[in-house]
């Protein structure tokens, strides 16, 4: 493993090591487990809202936490594999979901709705933003403007970077998909000196694809256990199909559907396939066997691609680019798309719903403000000097609530 830079390992304030054995890596791990933000994401949705589960579920379906606990399981692994500092990778993994709001994509569908005077709304942002501003961990006179001077976890210039998919703002982004506010924009920079504009460094790379090959694999699972999805039902060409055509909407838009159709009938035809899921230990053992082999196929496929790319050395920072081989991407596409089909598409009337309650509750916490908004939020909205920047205020505050205490917050205020 390399031996990262002093640049590497700077942070925004400089601080003093309370224990000299600690990299700055290992500091930077141990800041984000132990942030409330963190913990937040125990009560916010993954698959299903936290405590909407089948009745007589002997396996808890996953949370926004524990997701991101098992992305950083893979993370980690994949990173030390390739010559990455362990911790760096496991940092930036359980840092990416970190600004996720209530209610999952779902919630940040809405809130980019109510953001859009703003400049929008994009998870992925709110975590960069969360991580240098909103957590209250350190403070300098230097720092970002608002809250009081925090600069957040005060992570390193290796850290934030890691934990950036998209290094870029919204008048940069193709695709929708961006990662910096344009009040962010001097951390960015700073966190990303010296670096080409919209590259993303190896961790982050090793991050994004540990993300989707978590996600793809356990909700697919958790769809299972709920009873959204029958392994049955994907024995039928024609069910495949729209599968796949969900797939190719969602998430891979340059694959035709008889290329997919194709890749789909060879993983369903994998030995480790179950053709069926009914509760029993038996089952449960063979659904586990399933998620832990695709997750080692993955990895795997995207550990060697590196390696005959890349070679030996020790591959981090902005030595290398990660190769995943088009096969593995779109096997994951189409677990993505075994969920949004019949769990994200199907449950769309409660789902509308939510994305509903957060508009209004958008609505009442700007009509009350700042009496509405929580002490820290509240600071932010009277310091702020444009309805834009109250706007963000709000905005950030919504994004702080787990799905329970926006339920809880919008019955107080509206009823």
């Amino acid at each position: 493993m390399r031996d990262y830079s002093h640049h590497d390992r700077q942070r925004w304030a400089p601080e003093a090591p309370k224990r000299r054995d600690r990299t700055a890596f290992e500091r930077d791990r141990a800041r984000v487990l132990h942030s409330a933000a963190l913990r937040r994401l125990a009560a916010k949705t993954q698959v299903a809202s936290p405590g909407a589960e089948p009745e007589g579920n002997v396996q808890s379906l996953r949370t926004r936490l524990t997701h991101s606990l098992e992305c950083a399981q893979v993370g980690r692994e994949l990173g030390k594999a390739l010559g990455c500092d362990p911790d760096l990778v496991e940092t930036a993994c359980l840092a990416h979901d970190i600004g996720h709001p209530p209610f999952g994509h779902n919630g940040e569908a809405a809130l980019d709705v109510v953001a859009r005077a703003c400049g929008g709304f994009e998870g992925n942002a709110q975590s960069l933003r969360v991580l240098t501003r909103l957590e209250p961990k350190s403070f300098a006179p230097d720092g970002p403007p608002l809250h009081g001077r925090s600069v957040g976890l005060n992570l390193t210039r290796a850290a934030l970077d890691a934990s950036m998919k998209y290094p870029w703002t919204l008048g940069d982004a193709v695709g929708g998909k961006f990662g910096v506010y344009d009040d962010d924009v001097a951390v960015a920079r700073w966190a990303r000196e010296e670096v080409t504009p919209g590259r993303v460094c190896f961790e982050a790379q090793v991050m994004d694809w540990s993300d989707d090959v978590a996600y793809s694999v356990h909700d697919l699972e958790d769809a299972l256990v709920a009873g959204h999805v029958d392994f049955g039902l994907l024995a039928d060409p024609a069910e495949r199909r729209l599968v796949a055509a969900t797939a190719i909407k969602l998430y891979c838009d340059d694959a035709d559907l008889a290329e997919l159709e194709e890749r789909f009938a060879e993983l369903l035809a994998q030995p480790y396939w179950p053709d069926r899921y009914d509760g029993s230990p038996r089952s449960l053992a063979a659904l586990k066997n399933l998620t832990s082999t695709l997750i080692g196929r993955f990895c795997l496929a995207a550990e060697d691609a590196t390696r005959a790319a890349h070679g030996d050395r020790p591959l981090t920072r902005y030595a290398a680019d990660l190769v995943v081989p088009r096969a593995q991407r779109l096997e994951c596409a189409l677990l993505k798309g075994i969920t949004a089909h019949y769990v994200w598409i199907s449950h769309e009337r409660i789902r509308a719903r939510q994305r509903d309650l957060i508009v209004e509750l958008a609505d009442a916490l700007l009509a009350g403000a700042p009496g509405t908004l929580d002490a820290g939020f509240r600071m932010a909205f009277e310091e702020a000097g444009d309805d834009a920047g109250r706007l963000r205020a709000v905005v950030d505050q919504i994004a702080s609530l787990t799905d329970v205490s926006a339920v809880a917050r919008h019955k107080l205020l509206i009823g």
